[in-house]
């Protein structure tokens, strides 16, 4: 339950500090470059002494690590991007309900027969994200970038099935956290290249704060995604129960934040979308406790 629990907020804290890039002007780009080394680097410090020569004899894992490194940065690109042309709302409701493709996938992989309480707790869990992350207002203009959302919705709900299926299938001899580290610094091997790319042709120019900002982003990315590994293997919930509690919880945790330290704007559509959150957590997990 505490890996659990930590995933929640490891993930919640990656939100923070995105809002506060904006307020310090950070590169958005360079600074998630060096987050990946950083993710990558505490991964090995932690627990490069788990490492089994095994796995690299039963190295189908590796296929997965490399898929995971592709999916990280170019959701990570797409959802710069998307913020940019289509709105940092709808955007944020394209990822968070991404929750449907992996929920289903999971659902049918796992052969789950979800019981009417758990139905109940997964569309209230979908109500709330809608009223929490909707936009108030809608321009009624058409955005000819939409392709975009659809990448995010199907890229992040593939990404999280794909966690859970190494999980369950190929960290046999490798442990989490080292699968965790080296996808994610394959990523930064990725990310740096086009950065140095994009130095070259005078795009982009390294700065230290954006450095600094890496550094600090690294430590929650890599728990958020380790922790969450580990809530699959030690929760005993249903695949589809840890990733629609921890999706929801975020999505709450996240919100209290903006509410508590950045005054976002608290509307009467947010507190109850909040609440039918609170509802949806209460409701999933009655419903693991009695399935």
């Amino acid at each position: 339950m505490i890996p659990f629990i930590l995933s929640i907020i490891s993930s919640s804290l990656i939100f923070v500090i995105f809002t506060l890039f904006k307020k310090f002007n950070i590169d958005t780009f360079q600074a998630i470059v060096v987050n990946y080394f950083t993710a990558a680097a505490i991964g090995f410090l932690f627990y490069g002494n788990t490492w089994e020569p095994e796995a690299m004899i039963q190295n189908s894992w590796m296929i997965y690590a490399l898929i995971a490194s592709f999916l990280f940065i170019f959701i990570f690109f797409i959802l710069g991007r998307s913020s940019q042309e289509n709105g940092v709302a709808s955007t944020s409701i394209a990822v968070k309900m991404s929750m449907a493709i992996s929920l289903i996938l999971l659902m049918i992989y796992h052969s789950e027969t979800p019981t009417v309480l758990k139905l109940l707790g997964i569309i209230l869990a979908f109500l709330g994200v809608i009223l929490v992350s909707a936009p108030e207002k809608t321009t009624g203009q058409k955005s000819k970038f939409v392709w975009m959302l659809l990448i995010l919705f199907f890229g992040c709900g593939a990404l999280d099935f794909l966690l859970n299926y190494v999980q369950d299938h190929e960290l046999n001899v490798l442990q989490p956290s080292l699968f965790s580290a080296i996808s994610l610094g394959l990523s930064g091997v990725i990310g740096s290249t086009i950065l140095i790319y994009k130095v070259a042709k005078r795009k982009s120019k390294i700065e230290g704060k954006n450095i600094l900002a890496g550094l600090i982003l690294g430590v929650p990315n890599f728990f958020s995604i380790y922790l969450l590994l580990l809530s699959y293997k030690t929760t005993g919930w249903e695949g589809s129960t840890v990733l629609a509690l921890t999706n929801v919880s975020v999505v709450l945790l996240s919100s209290l934040f903006g509410f508590l330290f950045f005054r976002e704007t608290t509307t009467r559509k947010k507190i109850i979308g909040l609440l039918i959150a609170i509802l949806a957590i209460g409701t999933l997990y009655i419903a693991e406790q009695n399935g």
